[in-house]
């Protein structure tokens, strides 16, 4: 064998030696391959060779799952260190890097999850079709009607013959299972709607690191070995090790009932569990354990979401419905007396004009067959009497504006939210993320008493560069990745931090992987929205110097330095004069709606570190001021108009945020929440500390004309929203952080934020706004007002058709010894009524007009005048109408009485058909304005008349009906329209704004 030397002369031009060096590779690689080709070919295969079947298996990991979850689980700290070799050693079992995570390939993932599992939930299985159809047989008017059904069923064969005799019975029983049938796929396909929506909430984002770069995945998407960023609020999502981090503590409460925080570290308790919540600092878990193998899952498991929450409006539709429930009992009850006593007293006749009863001669079958006739007649009236509809049109308007709110960018939580948002009266609103863009950049930088240009740094001492450095690098919850050297450096952490990190590393060049080799961490005072700034206490390793670093808000940390760093590097005295321009420069900043960010430096000698870290408290006075930046958010673009819609419906706007009250007035005017008028003496923009220390009576006062609130605690949200609520208000409250929780659980309305809100957050609050945007609450308000409107047209529908019905039939029975309406008559009405009614006037969608009109208060009643009005005006028509057919209706048209008994029910049902438009404008004459829109609405109107031709014309037997010719049709039809102009005429008529029945009530 032979190798050729190719001699590449070094006079070429870099060019052609790489295309030489090139030239060179090829040819080698080649020779190589023929070589071992050759080889290769030469080797005979014996019988004796070995297949090796390399697939993802058990034992490629060196400890199993059940070893993992006894180990957390007993919390055994002995066992890790000693049996394990601490997390480390565990990790290394798991083939985890603790600082770079897993590889995290297909491959990788796929092998974990068959090897310890997905982190998934075992939940019990959904209610099932046939759960709903038995709930639907379990209501006691049906139970009735299915026995009067079998009864006439059996009767009647028996006096007609199975051909002729089982119309009657039948007929009832179909009409009870077509009304049981659309009650059950309506109530099926709600339940899979909130089941839906279920797993969305659940589908929590987590902050994980994969070779060696930091990114968020679904918390489905977590596997055993992955290492997790937990920061406060966080939801730690399943059971693992502590690898490193600062101030940990743990909410355990949800596991053990104890409310005492949990510190998590490395040396007395580095277990953390699913489920459990971070209350304070931040940190890095190892998983150990997912889904069904955590304490958690095991938990989560025995417990399955409950669907059947009763929202405040359907309670009070409850209440509603079981008081017209009452009059229609006592209506039935009466009838059938009457009906019972006429016939014992031999004043009713057959169709042959002979009495029905007559006491020695009428056979007992015909007596029963009689007296279960009536009584499914005073049953069916009790059933269109009782307005079941109610709370059915509740559940469909509600999970038809939850679907449709969720393609609007909000995910309701509590079902009662939808409901109560339209009654909001104030909206207290964050600023960060939800009236701004959350795009935070840094565009003005300080140092010293300077402005310095963010592409001049070479001005400034390397020495003070080094310490701003450290001070980004160590001092942050965030992190930089970068893949390559060529490719675009990737940010993560909160949208402060980021905009930070980005800034340092590229205007001031800094190298986080270097920083971070150069200085050791020894303590950290993590941020939190009390304290307003974090701190970090370091080692340089270089000198073995000791360093503290603070960052927070900037007139905060003014107040912590008595001294600064000019660009020399020359520290100079804070003295009053540079305190005020300081002051000044801060203020000049913030009414540009920069968000001001100072730096402050101390090093200490090795005695005050070892106090330091014993006391766990950093030094906060006689810091030397490292510099300032100027943090721009821009406002979103739509945030100012959907304020001007609130207000305009009459919904007062509060910010309350974290900035300085300069920053806050200008956030504030560029969002039109102030006018520029507006200025700080007004009472319209106060400091939280202000706020907090007025007096309950001086706050009561001042609360309605305060619009910003600067500075602010979480404590100042709540005290707002105890104020605002005590005044009668209906508060809602937009809220991210943990601290946010309690003002969102007191709320009216608790709104969290989708994209920065913590777990903790979005827990307490009742609807999720998952973009972040004002313009999707605004989108929440009118979704609210939506369902409320929707639900007082069907009341004003369906009592219409409630109050003619009973009417109708009570004075029919009680006159003439009769009901009009058969049983199936009263059911396919019912059905009208109640399902298909339901559907086509509970999901109207949201329009405009909405947003004219002021809040509904509190105490407002559910049917108000206008509704009262409409009803009674429609209800009084009907009854005239029908009654005159009644009693008149054969010499009028001339026909027998079972056409006329068919002319009053195809009357009546047209009647609820044209009642259905008017019932969609409460108040509006126009009642056709966006109906095109309205698809369903249009194809149930269509299915209404489609399904009455057939009863009337083509299932007589059934329907107990008579065909009509074209001229009692269209009589039928122009008798129905009538209710239209009827409608017109009657919203002209003014009514009082105070309800009826406060009049009544005064009286008394």
């Amino acid at each position: 064998m032979s190798f050729v030397l190719l001699d590449v002369p070094t006079t070429l031009s870099k060019s052609c030696k790489r295309r030489h060096l090139a030239f060179l590779a090829i040819y080698c690689s080649r020779t190589i391959y023929s070589l071992a080709k050759k080889r290769a070919s030469k080797i005979s295969l014996s019988p004796s060779y070995t297949v090796l079947n390399i697939k993802p298996d058990r034992n490629y990991f060196n400890l199993d799952q059940d070893s993992l979850t006894e180990l957390v689980k007993t919390k055994n700290l002995n066992k890790l260190l000693r049996t394990f070799g601490g997390t480390d050693g565990v990790a290394s079992a798991i083939h985890t890097n603790v600082e770079d995570g897993i590889y995290g390939g297909a491959e990788d993932i796929a092998q974990r999850q068959e090897a310890f599992g997905s982190n998934t939930y075992k939940k019990p299985p959904s209610k099932s079709f046939f759960h709903f159809v038995v709930e639907a047989f379990k209501d006691p008017t049906i139970a009735i009607l299915l026995g009067c059904a079998a009864l006439s069923l059996g009767f009647g064969i028996k006096e007609h013959g199975l051909k002729e005799g089982w119309y009657d019975g039948g007929s009832i029983f179909v009409a009870v299972f077509l009304v049981i049938a659309v009650s059950a796929v309506s109530n099926y396909r709600q339940n899979r709607q909130f089941d839906k929506l279920s797993k969305v909430s659940r589908n929590i984002q987590i902050d994980v690191v994969r070779r060696g770069r930091r990114q968020r995945v679904s918390i489905v998407e977590l596997v055993v070995g992955d290492v997790v960023c937990l920061n406060i609020g966080d939801q730690v999502p399943a059971d693992g090790l502590f690898i490193g981090g600062h101030s940990l503590q743990v909410d355990e409460s949800i596991m053990t009932g104890e409310s005492e925080n949990v510190q998590v570290n490395h040396n007395e308790n580095p277990f953390l569990f699913s489920g459990t919540k971070v209350a304070d600092g931040y940190g890095r878990m190892l998983v150990t354990s997912v889904g069904m193998n955590t304490t958690w899952g095991k938990m989560m498991s025995h417990i399955s979401s409950d669907t059947n929450e009763q929202t405040p409006l359907q309670e009070r539709l409850n209440e509603l419905t079981s008081s017209i429930g009452k009059v229609g009992l006592a209506v039935a009850f009466l009838v059938l007396v009457v009906l019972l006593v006429r016939y014992f007293t031999g004043n009713t006749q057959d169709e042959n004009g002979n009495k029905e009863f007559n006491s020695s001669k009428t056979k007992a079958d015909d007596i029963v067959n009689a007296v279960v006739g009536i009584v499914a007649a005073a049953v069916t009236i009790v059933v269109v009497a009782i307005p079941e509809g109610l709370p059915l049109a509740v559940t469909l308007t509600l999970a038809f504006s939850m679907k449709r709110m969720m393609a609007d960018q909000a995910m309701v939580r509590k079902l009662s939210a939808c409901e109560t948002m339209g009654s909001a009266t104030t909206i207290c609103t964050d600023k960060t993320g939800t009236l701004t863009m959350n795009l935070m950049k840094v565009t003005k930088f300080w140092l010293g008493l300077d402005s310095s240009e963010q592409s001049t740094t070479s001005s400034i001492s390397p020495y003070v560069i080094e310490l701003i450095k450290q001070g980004v690098a160590f001092n942050t919850t965030g992190s930089v990745y970068r893949a390559t050297p060529e490719s675009e450096f990737e940010f993560s952490g909160s949208p402060t931090e980021k905009a930070i990190l980005s800034w340092a590393t590229q205007y001031l060049e800094m190298d986080m992987v270097d920083m971070k080799q150069s200085c050791t961490i020894l303590h950290v005072e993590a941020f939190n929205s009390t304290k307003k700034r974090s701190g970090v206490l370091m080692r340089k390793m270089l000198d073995n110097t000791i360093h503290v670093h603070w960052k927070g808000a900037a007139e905060m940390m003014l107040a912590m330095c008595s001294s600064y760093y000019a660009p020399s590097g020359k520290i100079k005295d804070l003295g009053d004069s540079e305190r005020n321009i300081f002051k000044q420069i801060i203020q000049g900043m913030a009414a540009g709606s920069l968000r001001c960010i100072a730096f402050a430096h101390k090093q200490i000698s090795q005695n005050h570190c070892e106090n330091g870290i014993q006391e766990s408290k950093l030094i906060e006075d006689n810091l030397t001021l490292l510099g300032l930046v100027g943090i721009k958010d821009p406002c979103r673009p739509g945030v100012k108009k959907a304020i001007e819609d609130c207000r305009h419906a009459g919904v007062n706007i509060k910010m309350i945020t974290g900035d300085n009250v300069f920053t806050a007035r200008a956030i504030a005017i560029e969002c039109g929440i102030l006018k520029p008028d507006q200025d700080m003496f007004s009472g319209a923009v106060v400091d939280g500390e202000e706020f907090r220390n007025y007096t309950p009576d001086e706050r009561m006062e001042k609360v309605d004309s305060i619009c910003v609130i600067a500075r602010s605690s979480p404590f100042d949200k709540l005290l707002m929203v105890h104020c605002l609520k005590q005044k009668g208000q209906v508060v809602a409250v937009t809220g991210d952080g943990t601290n946010d929780a309690p003002a969102l659980k007191d709320a009216d309305i608790g709104l969290s934020m989708g994209i920065q809100g913590s777990e903790v957050a979005k827990e307490s609050s009742d609807i999720v706004i998952l973009d972040d945007n004002f313009a999707s609450v605004a989108t929440v308000l009118m979704w609210g007002r939506c369902v409320y409107t929707n639900i007082q047209k069907f009341i004003q529908f369906q009592l219409t058709v409630n109050v003619a019905a009973l009417v109708i039939n009570f004075v029919a029975a009680v006159s003439a010894g009769e009901v009009p309406l058969t049983a199936v008559q009263l059911l396919w009405v019912n059905l009208i009524m109640d399902t298909l009614g339901a559907l086509a006037l509970a999901t109207e969608q949201p329009t405009k007009e909405l947003m004219d009109k002021p809040p509904v208060g509190r105490t407002e009643p559910l049917i108000t005048n206008i509704m009262w009005r409409n009803l009674l005006a429609q209800a009084l028509y009907q009854i005239v109408v029908l009654l005159t057919l009644q009693f008149k209706g054969e010499s009028i048209f001339g026909v027998a009485e079972r056409v006329k008994d068919t002319l009053i029910f195809n009357t009546f049902v047209l009647c609820q058909v044209f009642n259905e438009f008017n019932a969609r404008k409460l108040a509006k004459k126009n009642v056709f304005k966006g109906i095109h829109k309205n698809k369903l609405f249009l194809g149930i109107i269509g299915v209404t008349i489609v399904l009455q031709v057939l009863m009337v014309e083509f299932l007589k037997k059934f329907a107990d009906t008579e065909r009509l010719n074209w001229g009692q049709w269209v009589a039928c039809i122009g008798m129905a329209a009538v209710s239209w102009p009827i409608g017109w005429v009657v919203k002209s008529l003014p009514v009082p704004e105070k309800p009826i029945f406060s009049y009544i009530k005064r009286r008394k």
